[in-house]
């Protein structure tokens, strides 16, 4: 199953030329994007930190979270729809981005963790809330977290790079991966 047609009609839209050839509103996009980027990923870094006791160790969890969710999700929730008008864009280049589909495998392992961890381990929070050690399980899904995180700003500033884009003469597995057309890569 090919999304391929429909990116393709994507991105012949109005608003995703318009919003593509803009001057400013990409840029500015693409800004916003970075920077609520950066807001939830402190944020959570920190939450993350204390369940690896590293940091804030006297403090209850509950009370960092308490004060670091609200800004997380206003941060997640600008970052969501920053980037969906990112991939907007440019639809075809992002889909068949060997990067943009690692970013997107990530971003499900990281809501899988943190559904994971709020569904499961936080329920149990009174029980740990003021110790300096926290479970097991929970210092996982920061570590998991961290990693998966650090791997989605890696994939996504890979994204602007043009190394394995289709239009180029690339490898069969790149190819393969990417769902280059054989019209893109000029075998027709």
């Amino acid at each position: 199953m090919s999304f391929l047609p429909f990116v393709q009609w994507l991105a012949d839209t109005p608003g995703s030329i318009a919003l593509h050839e803009s001057l400013y509103m990409y840029p500015l996009v693409e800004s916003v994007h970075v920077l609520t980027l950066c807001l939830f990923v402190g944020m959570s870094t920190m939450l993350d930190l204390r369940l690896l006791g590293l940091t804030l160790r006297r403090v209850p969890l509950t009370d960092i979270t308490n004060r670091l969710f609200p800004w997380m999700f206003a941060g997640f929730a600008v970052m969501v729809v920053t980037g969906v008008l990112l991939f907007y864009a440019i639809p075809v280049r992002s889909y068949q981005s060997i990067w943009f589909r690692m970013k997107v495998v990530l971003l499900i392992c990281a809501g899988l963790n943190a559904w994971i961890f709020h569904s499961t381990i936080y329920r149990s929070v009174g029980e740990w809330d003021v110790s300096p050690a926290v479970p097991p399980r929970a210092r996982m899904a920061g570590i998991l977290s961290l990693v998966f995180w650090t791997g989605i700003i890696v994939f996504g500033r890979m994204i602007a790079y043009n190394w394995f884009d289709c239009d180029r003469p690339q490898a069969g597995i790149v190819v393969t991966v990417a769902g280059c057309t054989p019209e893109q890569q000029g075998l027709k």
